[in-house]
């Protein structure tokens, strides 16, 4: 018994911890369009970090998420924003470009019941203003991706107290993250579910996996390093620990329970083993992002097909999407999903974090220290 504490105590306490005023250095990732208020303020009332993507949300519905998930829990969340918020050429994207799109999508729609779109100018959400509101309501971390908010932002975040976590998807990243003087770094490998946050090269470029990624992001910055892409279970957690990781980052493991924001189809595909295959695609929202292989991922990932800007393509394929689930249609789905994708196993939030958390205690405690003592060898030798 007194080992076990021991070994929880090695792997609990650090500086990711310490600075978010977390039990567990467990980030649920905050998985986009997927995210829940339950599922924030239940990993957070466990003692975790709950997190919510708001990224495609208005800024007055992201004020409401924000009261709702304060209302659901006392404890700390992140929200989570991208930096860039379309690719270049979604303004000036055209209604040829878009017909030509839709074409290959044309006989799906019709043939799950649901209706052709007409083409619309895009209409943008100002980041600026998404952020304005987390200033406002105040929240406790503030996480983003694809980029770097600017000086301004960021001391103003910092000025209130929040915590600031930056992802980074290769080591150049990490450095610029921590010249920007955020306080965590989410060094995000390619295994990872859903989208590629690239900032610096395109994200075709920006493949490192988790295994290569971490260790050498650790060696290259001082902050604490949060390890996310493929982690699916305590195994992974522990390798990241030794990896020199002062905590874990997990999106496709929280998707099948259910108090996520998947649907059922997406849940029963992840509970049933048949995301045993995953790949990277822009065809479902037009940035390169990872889900399960599918008839709908594999028919958007051949040459001919030509694909919108983000978040024009992601905006055409929901009316896809939309009534496919209606129709129960997986295969024509974007079902987000990482490599490790055939370990999520627990349709519930609690019973997969106290399995995480015995299991860490277990076999972590030793790997969590020497990591502690690799992390201060380095911090002396600089």
């Amino acid at each position: 018994m007194m080992a076990n504490r021991e070994g929880l105590k090695a792997w609990t306490e650090n500086r990711l911890t310490s600075c978010l005023g977390l039990l567990y250095p467990i980030i649920q990732g905050p998985l986009g369009g997927l995210s829940s208020q339950r599922l924030t303020a239940a990993v957070s009332n466990y003692g975790g970090l709950g997190s919510f993507g708001a990224h495609g949300l208005k800024p007055e519905t992201i004020r409401l998420v924000t009261r709702e998930i304060k209302s659901l829990t006392p404890k700390p969340f992140a929200m989570n924003l991208w930096v860039s918020m379309e690719e270049e050429g979604a303004l000036t994207s055209t209604e040829e470009a878009f017909d030509r799109s839709l074409a290959p999508l044309t006989n799906h729609i019709e043939d799950v019941g649901g209706v052709k779109p007409s083409f619309r100018p895009y209409e943008p959400i100002r980041f600026e203003d998404q952020v304005q509101v987390l200033l406002d309501e105040g929240i406790s971390a503030f996480s983003f991706i694809y980029g770097i908010p600017s000086k301004q932002i960021l001391d103003e975040f910092r000025r209130r107290g929040v915590v600031l976590i930056g992802t980074a998807t290769t080591v150049d990243e990490a450095i610029a993250l921590e010249q920007a003087n955020v306080d965590v770094i989410a060094a995000s490998g390619f295994e990872a579910g859903g989208h590629r946050g690239s900032f610096l090269q395109p994200s075709e470029d920006s493949l490192t996996g988790t295994m290569a990624l971490v260790p050498q992001v650790v060696d290259a910055v001082r902050l604490p390093v949060v390890a996310a892409g493929g982690i699916g279970d305590a195994r992974g957690v522990v390798a990241a620990f030794a990896l020199g990781a002062e905590g874990v980052q997990m999106g496709t493991a929280f998707l099948p329970c259910e108090e996520s924001g998947a649907n059922a189809l997406h849940r029963k595909a992840l509970l049933s083993g048949q995301a045993k295959q995953t790949a990277l695609t822009r065809g479902f929202t037009g940035r390169l992002a990872r889900g399960i292989k599918n008839h709908l991922l594999d028919e958007l990932n051949q040459k001919d097909i030509e694909i919108l800007p983000y978040p024009l393509q992601r905006a055409l394929v929901r009316h896809l999407s939309i009534p496919a689930e209606k129709a129960g249609r997986p295969e024509l789905l974007p079902l987000w999903a990482g490599q490790s994708a055939t370990l999520s196993r627990c349709p519930d939030v609690r019973a997969l974090l106290d399995r995480l958390v015995q299991e860490i205690s277990e076999i972590g405690g030793a790997v969590q220290t020497w990591s502690a003592h690799r992390r201060h060898a380095l911090r002396q030798d600089r």
